[in-house]
């Protein structure tokens, strides 16, 4: 009888002819090291060497590696979480050449594994084990051209062990006014032939009033996908409400063993949705698989390898933390050691995340988080019940950065400090939360003493809600978003300035040089930091704004300049937004500040005094509120 391979992973190239993102498929470059370190020294492949989603041309005499992110096989990840402990990889091609096998180590360490010539009309194939992985590494090949042009016509990992699982996946993306990504992400799905067979359906929740339905490519991508396709129009419920609606419809429907949620502005790379559902049908027992995110807005760069969850302040963070993010122009595969060493995730954000169902099914649906930290504790949620979480290298999308926003200052203040002590309330393994009280407070010190009121209004409400309990996280999903930009209005901080509006300042322009590092500054630490928080306590609360600087901004200052620690200088300030569109005005209320510090301490005492109790509250009412039945009620409008 045959052996039968199934394929785990194709190696694949960029479909829109973008030259920036090149090196996440193929190494571009030839490296040498100079003192010490690896420097580029000359190109070895171009963007025209692409000749389709598969195939790929090597010039005369050249030699090009496929140690990139999306076509090495990351070893590691497939030997720690799956049954697969031997892989074959299979290589055709037009000419002659050769073909190098390599692999590495945990500590980015290559050793050439085997070499096998390359002839018109015959398969290279190369038989792997996936047994010495242990702590990190991957393979890779390369392909060296002979007295002519080689093209790689196709090549694949694949193995002939027996998967776990056979199931399909079906698809959640949630919008809201963004239909031109959403349709270019069905158009994607549509295009690719491989994921007829592993997506069983697709839900586009629509919570927007500029409609994807309304898009003039819908009608032709609809008809592709079919019966596959099901579009649902609902209120704005968040990202929590959508991705909730896709769980909730993927366990109704009951065909599919595993539900892919996917953000609306995002570029996808279908082969990574292949890739996801492949190896959970490998693993070893039901795991969340996430996909990294790299920014839209610069293709080449990954913000994060593996997302983790610091239990005693209960806050996220992007590991490894110095390294991240990452550009691939600058450092590929084999030039960035720490990329080889296995990195395990807390969680995944839901730009990109595989739910088995049956985690749905034991742990329940989202949050009603509305946004921020939905993602965070449904994975904390689902490993206390032995679902863990995956972040797979070679699975990803392209997203809009957080780094261009201003959320901690906008409306979502209220849920980035709601949400964070809900999780906490539900997974800190400490008896008063740990160190998150103590830091909250930090943070609504340090907006006062840059003049942000308004998001200081917001977490306090944030925080009374939660000492309300649970039950207000239901009841207000569909109100909330709204009651909290009214409140916007209260205060002359959240007025957008344009140029013709942008008042004269009274000092003019003082913008800070960068560090030679090209970084903005990080402010004080240590000793130094509580010298100048007292300081500047004192002078926010106890002196009075000089009149001239009430009248008109005293300074006018960059966005990376407006900081916490170079604000409380002054009586006022315009402040450019995070986008560039215009500028905001900031000034210095000691009355409100006085009254805003008194009821953040009173609020973090009473959060840190009611711990248990609240903890209780919560974890006594988490299954309730993120049971389908509750979450059919919301979407019902009941």
């Amino acid at each position: 009888m045959a052996t039968e391979w199934t394929e785990l992973q194709r190696v694949v190239f960029p479909q829109d002819g973008d030259p920036d993102v090149l090196p996440l498929y193929v190494d571009t470059d030839v490296w040498a090291r100079f003192g010490g370190r690896e420097v580029r020294v000359s190109d070895r492949a171009h963007i025209d060497d692409v000749l389709g989603r598969r195939s790929f041309r090597v010039a005369a005499g050249e030699r090009a590696s496929f140690a990139a992110y999306f076509n090495a096989f990351p070893a590691s990840y497939w030997q720690h979480w799956t049954v697969v402990d031997r892989i074959r990889l299979r290589v055709s091609a037009t000419g002659s050449g050769t073909l190098l096998v390599y692999r590495s180590t945990a500590q980015g360490v290559q050793q050439r594994v085997t070499t096998e010539a390359l002839e018109t009309g015959a398969e290279a194939t190369v038989e792997l084990p996936v047994t010495t992985f242990g702590d990190g590494g991957w393979y890779w090949f390369d392909v060296v051209a002979g007295r002519d042009d080689i093209v790689v016509s196709d090549a694949v990992w694949e193995t002939d062990v027996a998967p776990v699982s056979r199931g399909t996946a079906s698809i959640g993306i949630t919008t809201m006014n963004k239909p031109d990504y959403c349709t270019r992400t069905l158009e994607a799905i549509a295009d690719d032939a491989d994921l007829d067979d592993l997506v069983s359906r697709v839900y586009v929740v629509d919570q927007g009033t500029s409609l994807v339905a309304d898009e003039p490519e819908y009608p032709e991508v609809s008809a592709r996908l079919g019966e596959r396709l099901q579009l649902i129009q609902q209120a704005n419920l968040g990202g929590s409400g959508g991705f909730a609606r896709s769980m909730y419809e993927t366990l109704e429907a009951g065909d599919a063993e595993y539900l892919i949620l996917l953000d609306d502005d995002v570029t996808i790379e279908p082969e990574s949705i292949a890739r996801s559902i492949r190896f959970s049908r490998f693993a070893k027992k039901p795991v969340l698989v996430g996909g990294h995110m790299f920014d839209l807005l610069n293709r080449p760069v990954m913000h994060a390898f593996a997302e983790t969850v610091d239990l005693s302040p209960f806050m996220w963070h992007a590991q490894p933390h110095d390294e991240v993010p990452h550009d691939f122009r600058f450092g590929n595969l084999r030039q960035t050691k720490w990329m080889h060493a296995r990195m395990d995730a807390d969680y995944n954000g839901w730009w990109f995340c595989l739910i088995p169902v049956a985690a749905i099914r034991e742990v329940g649906l989202s949050l009603p988080a509305f946004i921020k930290w939905d993602d965070a504790e449904y994975c904390l949620r689902a490993g206390a019940h032995g679902f863990p979480t995956v972040t797979l290298p070679g699975a990803a999308l392209w997203h809009v950065s957080w780094l261009d926003k201003d959320d901690s200052i906008d409306w979502q203040a209220y849920f980035h400090a709601r949400n964070r002590f809900v999780a906490a309330l539900l997974h800190s393994p400490f008896p008063d939360g740990g160190r998150i009280t103590d830091d909250s407070f930090r943070w609504d010190v340090r907006h006062l003493l840059a003049m942000q009121y308004y998001p200081i209004t917001l977490r306090h409400r944030a925080l009374r809600d939660i000492l309300r309990g649970p039950a207000h996280l239901q009841q207000e999903l569909p109100t909330i978003l709204g009651s909290l930009r009214a409140m916007a209005k209260e205060f002359p901080e959240k007025t957008v300035l344009h140029d013709g509006d942008i008042p004269a300042t009274v000092e003019g322009k003082k913008v800070f040089p960068l560090p030679l590092d090209g970084k903005p500054a990080k402010g004080p630490r240590g000793i130094r930091l509580a010298i100048f928080t007292a300081r500047m306590s004192l002078r926010q609360a106890l002196t009075k704004p000089a009149a001239r600087n009430v009248a008109a901004p005293q300074v006018e200052l960059a966005k990376r300049d407006g900081s916490w620690f170079r604000l409380p200088y002054y009586d006022s300030a315009l402040v450019s937004t995070a986008d560039g569109t215009g500028k905001v005005r900031y000034t210095r209320d000691p009355a409100r500040f006085r009254r805003m510090i008194r009821e953040s301490r009173r609020l973090h005492r009473e959060l840190r005094r009611r711990w248990p109790e609240l903890s209780k509250q919560y974890r006594d009412a988490l299954p309730e509120i993120t049971s389908p039945a509750a979450w059919r009620k919301t979407f019902d409008g009941e």
